[in-house]
């Protein structure tokens, strides 16, 4: 039996204070030539593809693969510096429970994120989570999260040498998308309340388990060792 965890990144492992929105704000303008109202653009829970795709909407441009492709590699490029714009964080529990997995056997931690590869990994890095990960699955090229879901148990399967077993399986996310993602692939969702959505905001959507934070290590595993239906 082997648990596979499926973290998504944003509000979940770290919040970047939104400094994010720099490297699409600079991205925007040198792409398009445009500046960018992230005040009245909500991308919680959003894909980046889905991020770019919206922007060049925004300014009446078709969202084409190579008009979202080049605004994302701009933005992936510009990601690193802007980063140190904002004084974001680590999520609570996150570095306790990732510590605690670290070389656990029968544990497999693997990213589900909205975010490219190279952004994600940016800022993994930026906030020194990215050792605790090897394999993950992004959006690049697609828009639908479902779609990225279902990357994510192809990477777990290829990783076990198994199909992951549907209740050993969770999706650990801060948004009703991270929740559908976790239906779309009969997986259990884990809700934590850390981003932009509360307790109250993710409980319609009935996830398997509702958090405020991530609790202390042994808590979380436990949790998932009785796995109450």
């Amino acid at each position: 039996m082997t648990l596979v965890l499926c973290w998504d990144i944003d509000g979940t492992l770290l919040s970047t204070g939104r400094a994010g929105i720099f490297a699409w704000e600079d991205a925007t303008h040198a792409v398009i030539d445009q500046a960018v109202d992230f005040s009245a653009l909500d991308t919680a829970g959003l894909t980046d593809v889905e991020i770019a795709a919206r922007i060049l909407e925004r300014f009446g441009r078709e969202p084409t693969p190579d008009a979202v492709g080049a605004l994302l590699r701009r933005y992936e490029a510009l990601l690193p510096d802007r980063l140190h714009r904002r004084a974001g964080r680590v999520a609570p529990g996150v570095q306790a429970i990732l510590e605690h997995l670290r070389g656990q056997s029968g544990v497999l931690s693997i990213l589900l994120t909205g975010n490219t590869e190279a952004g994600a990994w940016a800022k993994l890095r930026h906030y020194g989570l990215d050792g605790f990960f090897q394999r993950g699955a992004f959006a690049d090229g697609v828009r639908d999260r479902s779609a990225i879901a279902r990357r994510a148990l192809a990477v777990a399967r290829e990783v076990i040498g198994r199909e992951p077993e549907a209740r050993n399986t969770y999706v650990i996310g801060d948004t009703p998308h991270d929740i559908a993602c976790a239906r779309a692939i009969g997986a259990r969702a884990i809700a934590v309340a850390t981003g932009s959505y509360t307790m109250p905001d993710l409980a319609r959507h009935e996830p398997w388990w509702l958090l405020p934070a991530l609790p202390e290590p042994e808590a979380f595993l436990g949790r998932l060792a009785t796995r109450p239906a």
